[in-house]
């Protein structure tokens, strides 16, 4: 009914940029706070950085100053701008968001990962 699909990942050099991006579709009445959460290899999913509806965020100690959450409400899409990539950064980056639909029902909603690689 209501569902996310990331896109952007691809293979990077390290010290580079990279945005992925993340839309909403369905039938959607509003959409609280987004997330973006990272699985590298072998590990956790751990959570990397939120954004509200009025677009406060909040980010993990290890991506700060580094990344950059943002949404455009319109599009129903947040972002995250990835600076001065390292090899650490690589893995999947999944986005998360709690949906409304317009039969006021709430989702906690994930999409289908996409993958960074971050190598020379």
């Amino acid at each position: 009914q209501v569902q996310l699909a990331e896109s952007g990942g691809r293979l990077v050099q390290p010290g580079e940029s990279l945005k992925v991006s993340c839309e909403a579709s369905g039938r959607i009445a509003t959409i609280n706070a987004m997330g973006w959460y990272r699985q590298a290899p072998g590990k956790q999913r751990e959570f990397l950085a939120s954004i509200t509806r009025s677009k406060k965020t909040t980010y993990a100690d290890s991506v700060k100053g580094r990344f950059t959450i943002s949404r455009d409400n319109p599009k129903h899409t947040v972002y995250l701008q990835m600076d001065s990539l390292t090899p650490d950064d690589t893995g999947v980056f999944y986005c998360n968001a709690a949906i409304l639909d317009v039969d006021n029902n709430w989702h906690d909603v994930w999409g289908q990962g996409t993958r960074v690689t971050v190598s020379s």
